[in-house]
């Protein structure tokens, strides 16, 4: 039983590492987008953008009760919560990108969503190593016979 814990723990700390290090390329992207003012195609964003927010956001509500889980299990509740904000999000920069013929709105959006999933990796990352350490205080209870 306990050795469970700790492998759900080590699989969130994988997560929310991997978080951080898409949530780094994603801000070092929107960073090469903002330096060479690419335009992107709003049309294109608007429809990827539908078709992801209502399949994220339906699992993001199936998921709203385990928010509050072991490490594990919040790290798959703040990914899902992530990526349905991320969608209704980008909506809102295809507008903008729609309506002022810059990239900037997009570049908005990006860099916020970049700074999301850091703050979510790392949210994942403290309390999957909190669990760890919590897990190796723990005493070995052995039932006598």
């Amino acid at each position: 039983m306990g050795m469970a814990l700790a492998w759900r723990a080590r699989a969130a700390v994988t997560k929310g590492g991997t978080l951080i290090a898409f949530a780094l390329w994603v801000l070092g992207s929107t960073a090469w987008h903002a330096f060479y003012g690419t335009l992107p195609r709003a049309d294109v964003m608007g429809v990827v953008g539908i078709a992801a927010l209502i399949a994220n956001g339906g699992v993001a509500l199936m998921l709203y009760c385990f928010r509050t889980g072991d490490a594990n299990m919040r790290s798959v509740w703040i990914c899902s919560r992530n990526d349905a904000v991320g969608n209704a999000a980008v909506l809102l920069a295809a507008m903008g990108v729609f309506g002022t013929g810059t990239g900037w709105p997009d570049v908005v959006v990006a860099a916020t969503m970049g700074g999301l999933g850091l703050w979510g990796g790392w949210q994942i990352v403290t309390q999957a190593r909190g669990e760890l350490r919590s897990e190796r205080a723990a005493p070995v209870i052995v039932a006598a016979e």
